[in-house]
């Protein structure tokens, strides 16, 4: 069994998706980007009202430069049934907005995120998408 595999399956048994979906925001909000990557399941897709990103490295890809970009990134509320979670934040983009408010509906399957549903205003990140979408 792979570390991975196995680091998954620990994850599985003893964290609810609200937990996971949490964990994967605090780590943006931190840069963790290789932490990113252990949430992400090989099949996950992203769909934004800039783009759709499928696969694990192109989602890995997006999720880092999202990350890498922001200034912060504070969860206001987190919620979750069966095998989705979401979770409400607000972000600091330099040079663009002090505040922008994001919700994510996460689904998972194996214990990963699968599918990544953003809802936002596009019109306020608009001259951002080749930096994050790219």
């Amino acid at each position: 069994m792979s570390k991975i595999q196995k680091f998954n399956e620990e994850i599985t048994m003893h964290k609810s998706n609200v937990t996971l979906a949490e964990e994967y925001y605090t780590l943006m909000g931190k840069k963790d980007a290789e932490g990113l990557k252990r949430y992400l399941h090989p099949d996950v897709e992203l769909y934004s009202p800039l783009a759709i990103v499928k696969g694990k490295e192109a989602v890995f890809k997006s999720a880092s430069q999202f990350a890498n970009m922001i200034k912060y990134l504070t969860i206001r509320a987190k919620f979750g049934a069966g095998d989705q979670a979401v979770i409400v934040s607000d972000s600091g983009i330099p040079g663009m907005t002090e505040s922008f408010p994001t919700a994510s509906l996460l689904s998972f399957r194996d214990g990963l995120i699968v599918k990544i549903e953003l809802f936002y205003d596009g019109g306020r990140l608009v001259e951002k998408r080749e930096e994050v979408f790219s």
